[in-house]
């Protein structure tokens, strides 16, 4: 489970992130759309990959299947 807690702390500072690009209110930089796309799709590949590892162990799988090392992958 220690791949599992990477990933949602992975999560949760993109998730921080995708907030604090989308501001409040305020209007938003070609650059910051940008970072923002690149941000949706790691949060995209991060729940992938770890829904992945819980079907694994749920259903009697190899939860190291999706591991941590496919996530940093992503994140390349």
């Amino acid at each position: 489970m220690a791949d599992d807690d990477t990933t949602l702390g992975t999560i949760h500072a993109l998730v921080d992130e995708e907030h604090r690009l989308r501001g409040h209110g305020e209007a938003i930089t070609d650059e910051d759309r940008a970072r923002l796309a690149q941000v949706e799709e790691q949060l995209d590949q991060c729940w992938d990959a770890l829904r992945r590892r819980r079907a694994g162990r749920d259903f009697g799988g190899d939860p190291g299947e999706a591991t941590a090392k496919q996530v940093h992958d992503y994140l390349q």
